[in-house]
Order: C-alpha cells, then sequence, then structure tokens
C-alpha cells in the first residue's frame, strides 16, 4: 500500500467531495441537493469523461447494495406500523395516557428520553417511533422540534450502543471476532468489555437531562429554534412544513375506540422478535407489521381496504427521508472509490502508538464518519488496521473497543445526513439540516469531553 507521502495530490483530492457536502449543505439547507453534487464531482474526478454513464451505474450499483435495501425496507415497513399506529387511534391512545402524567416541559422531554431509551434493540426504530409518539405532547408545551428531535436523535445510537441486546451490538461483536480482536465465539464478551470506554454515547446521554432543564444553556439554532417556539408558539421551523403535511397525510379513523395495547403490545413484540431472530431486525419488523394487520382485521377496526391502503400510505411518508439515505449511499460509494478512509489511516498511522492509539482512533475516524456519513461501512474497511495497530502496539483492547464505538456513535449522531439523523427530523417534523445544526454544537461538546477523556484514559 502506498504511503500518504506517495498518495500525494491524489490523496488529498479525496477530500474534495466530501468538502463540497459539508459546504453546500450547510448553504443550501438542502442535503439531497449537496450530496448529489458531491456523488458527481467525485465521479468527475474517477472519470469525467462520460460521468453521466458512470453516474447510472453507480446508481444502479448503489441500488443493489444490500444495506440500503435493508435500510428501504426497514424504514417502509416502519413507516407502515406508524400509519397503522395513527389510523387506529393506538398513537392517540398512548399520546392520552402520557399527556396525564407529564405536566411540564421538562418531564415532556424526560417522558421522550424514556422512551427512547426503552426502544434500545435498533436506532431506526427509536428514531422513527418516538418522534411519531411525542411531536403533540411536546408540541403542547411549546418544545420546538429541534429540540424533540435532538432527544430522540440522542437515545438512539447512544442507548443502541451501551446496551449490547442491539443491531449495534450484534454487527460490531461480528466485526470484532472478523478483526481478530475478539476470539471466535466471545465477540459479544469483548463488545461488552468495552462499554465502559464508549465514552461519547454515555456523555451525550447524560447531556439530555442537563439541557433539557437548562443547566446547560442553549446555544445557537437550538437557542433560536426554542424561542421561536416559546414566545411564538410556532413549533415546526419555517421549511419543514412539508414535512409535517407527509406526517399528517395519515389520520385517525373516524369513531374508531381507541386502545392502548394497539400501541404497547406491537412495540413489546417488535423488541421481543429482534432478539428472538439473533438481533435482526427486518425480520422483526416483518413479522410485527404482519401481526398488525392481522389484529387489526379479526378485531374488525379496519376493513381489508382500509388496512393495506394506510400500509402502502405509511411506506409513502418515508419516500424523503429515504431519497436523501440513497444520496448518502451515493456520497459512500464515490468516497470508497477514492479511498477517502484508506488516505486518512495512512495520514494518521505514523502517529498510532498504545497511548495515542485511543485519542486519535475517536478523534479521526470520528471525524471520518461525521464528514461521510457512514457509521458502519467505514469501520468495515478501517477496523481491520485498528485492529493490527492494537495488536502490534499493545494497547488496550477494551479501550480501543470503546474508542471505536465512540466514534461511529458521534458519526452517527451528529452528521448532517446520516440516517439516523434523517430518519429523526422526517419523525418529529423538522428538515435533516435544521435538526443537525441545531444539535451540533451539543454533540461537539459531548466529542470534545470525549477526546480529553480518551487521552486520559490511554
Amino acid at each position: 500500500m502506498e504511503t500518504a507521502a506517495e498518495l500525494g495530490h491524489q490523496g488529498i483530492i479525496t477530500l474534495i467531495p466530501t468538502l463540497i457536502v459539508l459546504v453546500l449543505a450547510v448553504t443550501l439547507r438542502r442535503p439531497i441537493e449537496a450530496l448529489m453534487i458531491g456523488a458527481i464531482a467525485g465521479i468527475i474526478m474517477i472519470d469525467g469523461g462520460d460521468f453521466i454513464t458512470v453516474t447510472a451505474e453507480t446508481s444502479m450499483r448503489v441500488l443493489a447494495d444490500e444495506d440500503l435495501i435493508w435500510v428501504i425496507l426497514v424504514c417502509g415497513a416502519m413507516g407502515s406500523l406508524i400509519g397503522l399506529f395513527i389510523r387506529t387511534g393506538a398513537l392517540a391512545a398512548f399520546v392520552d395516557i402520557v399527556t396525564r402524567r407529564v405536566t411540564s416541559r421538562f418531564s415532556a422531554l424526560m417522558a421522550t428520553w424514556v422512551l427512547g431509551c426503552a426502544l434500545f434493540v435498533d436506532d431506526y426504530l427509536n428514531s422513527i417511533t418516538a418522534g411519531a409518539a411525542m411531536r403533540k405532547i411536546t408540541d403542547s408545551y411549546r418544545v420546538s422540534r429541534e429540540m424533540l428531535a435532538y432527544v430522540i436523535d440522542t437515545t438512539a445510537a447512544p442507548v443502541s450502543v451501551i446496551i449490547p441486546l442491539s443491531t449495534w451490538g450484534v454487527f460490531f461483536a461480528s466485526l470484532l471476532v472478523d478483526t481478530g480482536l475478539a476470539k471466535e465465539g466471545q465477540g459479544i464478551w469483548a463488545y461488552i468489555s468495552g462499554i465502559p470506554y464508549m465514552l461519547y454515547p454515555w456523555i451525550a446521554l447524560l447531556m439530555v437531562p442537563l439541557v433539557a432543564s437548562g443547566k446547560i444553556p442553549l446555544i445557537g439554532p437550538m437557542r433560536k429554534a426554542e424561542y421561536r417556539a416559546r414566545e411564538y408558539g410556532q413549533t415546526i421551523p419555517p421549511g419543514a412544513e412539508h414535512i409535517q403535511e407527509a406526517n399528517e397525510v395519515i389520520t385517525e379513523k373516524e369513531g374508531v375506540k381507541r386502545n392502548i395495547w394497539l400501541f404497547v403490545l406491537p412495540l413489546a413484540a417488535l423488541v421481543g422478535l429482534t432478539i428472538h431472530y439473533d438481533m435482526e431486525f427486518l425480520p422483526a419488523t416483518y413479522a410485527t407489521l404482519g401481526l398488525m394487520i392481522i389484529a387489526i382485521l379479526v378485531m374488525r377496526i379496519m376493513d381489508h381496504h382500509d388496512t393495506f391502503n394506510t400500509v402502502i400510505d405509511g411506506f409513502k411518508t418515508m419516500i424523503e427521508a429515504l431519497a436523501i439515505i440513497f444520496a448518502a449511499y451515493m456520497l459512500k460509494d464515490i468516497n470508497s472509490q477514492l479511498g477517502l478512509t484508506n488516505y486518512i489511516l495512512e495520514l494518521t498511522k505514523p502517529f498510532m502508538t498504545a497511548q495515542t492509539l485511543p485519542f486519535i482512533v475517536f478523534g479521526v475516524m470520528g471525524l471520518i464518519a461525521f464528514a461521510t456519513g457512514s457509521s458502519w461501512g467505514m469501520f468495515v474497511i478501517a477496523l481491520p488496521v485498528i485492529a493490527e495497530l492494537t495488536i502490534s502496539s499493545g494497547a488496550s483492547v477494551p479501550l480501543i473497543i470503546g474508542a471505536t464505538l465512540s466514534a461511529s456513535t458521534f458519526g452517527s449522531h451528529a452528521c448532517l445526513y446520516a440516517d439516523a439523523t434523517v430518519l429523526t427530523a422526517q419523525s418529529c417534523g423538522t428538515t435533516s439540516i435544521q435538526h443537525a445544526l441545531s444539535q451540533l454544537p451539543y454533540a461537539a461538546i459531548a466529542a470534545l469531553l470525549s477526546l480529553i477523556g480518551f487521552a486520559f484514559l490511554a
């Protein structure tokens, strides 16, 4: 493999597509355009002679990506499930019960936080469900949708990382075995050994009550958002009205008898089935959706026409979010071809020792995950190199695992176009850029504290 010095200018230009995306995403405040322009710029760098053909071929290859197919199917099925919750009155029944127990803005945010922690098996489950369940409650206390999205997003990936009975735990446990950081059959135990050192998810999660109570002050865009909501009652940010309209396409059936168990039992089943299927979230989602449909038809809550129309309409509500995620996968594919992750690793490899490795892994890998939105795919490339350096330098394996998962969590939480960011924004009724920029200062504080922590722990 060429060194960073040998890569020279060729290595530096691998940063260009991602930098274009970051600049355009902030200036245009529309991630789809920014991502596609960045991806096309990368394609021109790879093959400028016939970039239109290459773009078409790249889009087809990306659509065949198993990870993207999984995201589309899971999000579509979850959208259908949420649609059924709304149409049958099950979601309204849950809101009615929670509303009676929530008495203040702080308790509304803490109820959201607790619900997010309870939906630990997958960050997508958290991002999509909690927003739909809590936005009406927090609206009544003039909580901005940006604040709601921050609380939900901070209990998505961070909680799924800390609790090993999750899709995150299973994925990274298998990756630890594949890279030699854990013995065969010991992946989950190696993962658990790193949980105390997963500084970023712990800090980010524990910051939420402090932000909600005002002990950590409102900063930047979040301060403006909360002022708008508190003083004018405008909880939905300007420019996000179309997202709110999409969320309101499905309405409660007139005259339906609300039943809280039609909300609680399917969610409990989804968690239980995910564990039953060895943390495979897609079959668990299918099974839960199927059982929900059967229950609705058997109980004669809706006829089959209304039921399946709702299933389709629920899938439709996820279209814009899935379009952004597709564009993000386009960028990820281009960055992979350009060798962005490999270039950064080669650039920083000479500075990695047993003492500096945790600090560098979190700092460098966290920045790459933040810039590219690739919280899992990037580590398939990077973890073998990190594992080799860990073993050769004699660094603490649990500490490196903690730093690696912290970096991945930071990327999922803070990136302007990461899956969880986009899905949380969609469910809460805000744009992904509005959500990402308003929570970024708090994510940055948690990242800085984690960076200091890894420097001391090493």
